[in-house]
């Protein structure tokens, strides 16, 4: 027993983290740094299934100055190096890592049931520090997706909630785009009959 505990890396063991400390972590270990502490996601075949749809109906209709990105580092601030799920970045950055947050539009995050509600604060408000005008959160309670559109409000720096729904999304910001989600959640509902859930 002593020899696993031996074994446990140090790092795991701080609270407070900040981007100097990441050099700290193994080169292949995908994080996320989010108000000062360190997440290790770890997302299932459908969260990564969602976050691929959402970034190929971005695709469609993206600007020539911008991409879209999955699992993406984006550098905030020395306490907020976030991996949003989908990010419609410049085009300038597509070699680079961690991006650069600023001329980001996007970012989109896909609640996974292991999310913290404490997490999807902590994330909204990095993404409002560092003013990415668009986040969406893409939900996948009950077998249906929902979507809710949030847009930093230049007057006093904070999210305000736009459109939600069930339905088809669409929207003209930060460019046209159309989400059909009730033909993402049969497909994901399929997914689940098939794997007997």
């Amino acid at each position: 027993m002593t020899a696993v505990a031996d074994a446990r890396p140090t790092y795991l063991d701080r609270t407070e983290w900040t981007v100097d400390d990441l050099k700290d972590l193994p080169e292949d270990l995908n994080y996320e740094l989010v108000n000062g502490r360190l997440i290790l996601p770890s997302p299932t075949f459908t969260h990564q299934e969602i976050a691929i749809r959402i970034k190929l109906a971005l695709d469609e209709h993206c600007p020539q100055t911008h991409v879209v990105s999955t699992d993406q580092s984006i550098a905030i601030d020395n306490a907020n190096e976030p991996r949003p799920d989908v990010v419609v970045m410049p085009v300038e950055h597509i070699d680079v890592s961690p991006v650069p947050v600023a001329g980001s539009l996007l970012a989109v995050e896909v609640v996974s049931a292991s999310q913290s509600v404490r997490e999807m604060v902590d994330k909204a408000q990095a993404y409002a520090i560092a003013e990415i005008p668009h986040y969406w959160i893409i939900d996948t309670h009950d077998d249906q997706l929902s979507l809710s559109e949030l847009t930093l409000d230049p007057s006093d720096g904070q999210y305000k909630m736009g459109k939600a729904t069930v339905g088809v999304f669409k929207t003209e910001q930060p460019f046209p785009v159309t989400i059909d989600l009730p033909a993402l959640s049969t497909r994901y509902a399929k997914l689940r009959a098939r794997a007997g859930r």
